[in-house]
């Protein structure tokens, strides 16, 4: 089990040196429980409290990152079987099945299509993430040949499929250099696999459908000398999968067995209902997902989950203050301020862009708190709309001195005026209600 911090404090040397750069001890144990510092960094800890904290406050689930480069990404590190218990970290891979007997366009088409294929979310740039090469045809020359396709047309992560360490090998000739995953060791298999495992520097996915068999084979796996392991409890049907994932991360995360402390793998092709698979995957635990034949709609629903899953929800997504222009505004177009919580400046942009009018938006860092509850909270204050209006420069950019405020941001609006000699205009509070309100304003109706 994790030590709490107080357990964590009491093994300290209890200098206060400062310098693990914290400071206080107690500081730094509050760290080390929440597993945001090291314990190396106590220059004072003698070797057996340094053996027990790094085993209790290592992360209970192993992380590791996958691929190399731009469309790199990290994965495990999780702490917590429940996201509201604290957060989930890394959002999991999604790879799209690619088998060798395609033939040259279906190639293409895979790949250029994990490449590009792009939906943005609430500022967030939401894509598939790498391609998984499986051996249909069971020969090396084959496999080896789509895999250098594949690295010709695209540089993404890539997961190998073969059980058969030759195949594994020939595909890696070509790619190993960019430390793919490959998939998978078996009891048969396993030091062939560990082998190319570590010549290669990939990480390497562990089948086994006994899930009290999986600590046995990690164990022999660990001893060949493979850091990087992930689990493949080999499910094919949404109540076996929730059940193996459950018990595997529950392990993980109450320390129970060490030895189940690794990301795990979903292959949504498997099962029967592959949408559900993969949904199943996002919410219980997965960390790569590979996915066959995912229609436009359902690619989309699983990027949304997967956003909505893990997206902290103790940090709300933030917009970078400044200005922000809607169509093409010019000297005498209106500007409306509001806060730089994500869903308040995507709802207030998407209807500024139904109303046709090209207007500017000034968004004040309100720390992503919505506009009610930063006025409650007295951090919407006359003094930091100010300050945003004079760093933006809006004086020089608009000839008349008028700001639009959100209507919850009404009783504020007298200090506005006095704070920054600008007229406030109040606008309304339901930004549907916003087309209304320009036609009005654009009529002298409002003042």
């Amino acid at each position: 089990m994790a030590l709490k911090a107080l357990d964590i404090y009491k093994l300290l040397p209890k200098k206060n040196c400062k310098e693990c750069g914290d400071p206080t001890c107690l500081t730094f144990a509050m760290k080390l429980a929440s597993g945001k510092a090291d314990p190396d960094k106590c220059p004072y800890l003698d070797p057996q409290a340094k053996e027990v904290l790094g085993s209790s406050t290592k992360p209970p689930v192993k992380p590791m990152r996958i691929g190399v480069g731009e469309r790199s990404f990290r994965i495990g590190e999780e702490s917590c079987l429940y996201r509201h218990e604290k957060t989930f970290y890394h959002a999991p891979g999604f790879f799209l099945a690619l088998k060798d007997s395609s033939g040259e366009s279906q190639i293409s088409t895979i790949a250029n299509r994990v490449e590009k294929d792009l939906l943005v979310r609430a500022g967030q740039d939401l894509r598939l993430n790498g391609v998984a090469i499986i051996s249909d045809s069971k020969n090396p020359e084959t496999f080896g040949s789509v895999v250098k396709k594949v690295e010709e047309l695209v540089s993404l992560p890539e997961i190998l499929i073969s059980n058969d360490p030759k195949i594994v090998e020939a595909g890696l000739t070509y790619c190993g250099s960019y430390h793919p995953v490959i998939h998978a060791a078996t009891r048969e298999n396993y030091p062939e696999m560990c082998r190319l495992a570590l010549k290669f520097g990939c990480r390497l996915i562990i089948s086994e459908g006994d899930i009290t068999k999986i600590p046995e084979l990690v164990n022999e796996c660990v001893k060949i000398g493979v850091p990087d392991l992930i689990l493949d409890p080999c499910v094919d049907n949404l109540s076996d999968c929730l059940k193996k994932f459950t018990v595997i991360r529950k392990k993980a995360v109450t320390r129970e067995d060490a030895s189940l402390g690794y990301p795990l793998y979903l292959d949504t092709g498997r099962f029967k209902d592959r949408s559900g698979s993969l949904y199943l995957g996002i919410l219980k635990y997965a960390s790569l997902i590979v996915i066959h034949d995912l229609p436009e709609p359902v690619e989309k629903a699983a990027l949304t989950l997967r956003q909505g899953i893990y997206t902290d929800p103790q940090r709300p997504i933030q917009m970078e203050p400044g200005l922000y222009k809607i169509g093409e505004p010019g000297k005498d177009s209106p500007v409306f301020m509001t806060v730089n919580f994500s869903l308040t400046f995507f709802t207030l942009q998407g209807y500024l862009e139904s109303s046709g009018v090209s207007c500017y938006m000034l968004i004040v860092d309100t720390e992503g708190l919505s506009v009610l509850t930063a006025v409650a909270a007295g951090k919407l204050t006359d003094t930091l709309v100010n300050e945003t209006l004079k760093k933006a420069d809006l004086a020089n950019i608009v000839s008349h001195h008028t700001l639009i405020i959100p209507g919850y941001a009404a009783p504020i609006s007298g200090k506005l005026e006095d704070e920054t000699g600008w007229k406030i205009l109040v606008g309304p509070r339901d930004a549907a209600e916003v087309g209304t309100f320009l036609e009005s304003l654009q009529s002298g109706e409002t003042k």
